[in-house]
């Protein structure tokens, strides 16, 4: 996918026009314990990790449609969520499905990064122009503060040893995609008392792996890390500077759910397209 061409269409890659995107909710289940994350299916609050329910693959064809009359500007198909995109097949799936249909449309796809080394080449296989990964940290040390652990092939890790292991996964990963042609974004999550101190290298790291974006996401004082600061508008301009030295710097980031339908910042339809049907359970798993 040529770059210009994502900066033109993608509001989360640099697009100065009102664009919009639909985010398909297909993926329920995750494979890491973030500290910070707080995964929930309601219809009230605005941020990463929450949906008014979760979708099969084969519905996302008919959301994309009502989307379109909602939002002409629509101009990107997106999965990033609730769960891990590459946790299950959903996402996949769905990318496949929705190839064929709706050509024009970039594909976008956000991931932890913990299984994107071993599932490159589905990615790639399934048109993803856009890859978004979340990488917190390039120090097993101070990545084991950001999370509780994860699951990898059957068993749970904890501390450094989860650390080593998801970011070993998520720079190989980002190797394989970007050298496929597919443009990368990295978003970390700036916890002041974790890895303040710590941006400038994950920067550095992520664009010598291939990354061409970098976004900074302050913490939403929540779950585990709900006594943590939230950063203020120093801190992200200062932590978003030190990025700067190493790697282009997204600065407009929304905070949007996972079922985010519309011109962020501008509009948002989900509950006009995901509204009027029955909420599933809470699924989410991690492992």
């Amino acid at each position: 996918m040529d770059k210009e061409r994502v900066r033109e269409l993608h509001p989360c890659f640099g697009a100065k026009q009102n664009r919009g995107r639909i985010h398909l909710p297909v993926a329920p289940g995750c494979n890491l314990e973030c500290r910070f994350c707080d995964r929930k299916i309601n219809e009230e609050e605005n941020r990463p990790g929450v949906t008014a329910r979760v979708i099969q693959p084969v519905e996302a064809v008919t959301y994309v449609e009502r989307a379109l009359t909602f939002c002409p500007e629509l101009s990107v198909i997106g999965i990033a969520g609730p769960g891990d995109t590459l946790a299950t097949d959903n996402a996949l799936k769905t990318f496949r499905l929705l190839g064929k249909k709706f050509p024009d449309l970039l594909k976008c796809m956000s991931t932890n990064g913990l299984l994107l080394n071993e599932r490159a080449q589905e990615v790639i296989d399934a048109g993803i122009d856009t890859l978004t990964v979340t990488v917190n940290a390039v120090d097993p040390a101070i990545e084991a503060k950001m999370i509780n652990g994860l699951v990898y092939h059957g068993k749970r890790y904890e501390g450094e040893e989860a650390g080593r292991i998801i970011i070993e996964n998520q720079l190989a990963g980002i190797r394989k995609v970007s050298a496929a042609g597919v443009t990368v974004k990295v978003n970390t999550v700036l916890v002041n008392e974790i890895n303040r101190f710590h941006i400038g290298a994950i920067a550095k790291a992520v664009k010598e792996a291939g990354a061409t974006i970098y976004n900074i996401i302050p913490l939403i004082p929540q779950h585990d890390l709900k006594d943590c600061e939230a950063p203020s508008c120093v801190d992200l301009s200062v932590a978003r500077a030190e990025a700067g030295k190493h790697i282009d710097v997204f600065r407009h980031c929304q905070h949007c759910r996972a079922d985010a339908v519309g011109v962020p910042g501008k509009n948002n339809f989900s509950k006009e397209v995901y509204g009027g049907l029955p909420r599933v359970k809470d699924t989410f798993s991690h492992g």
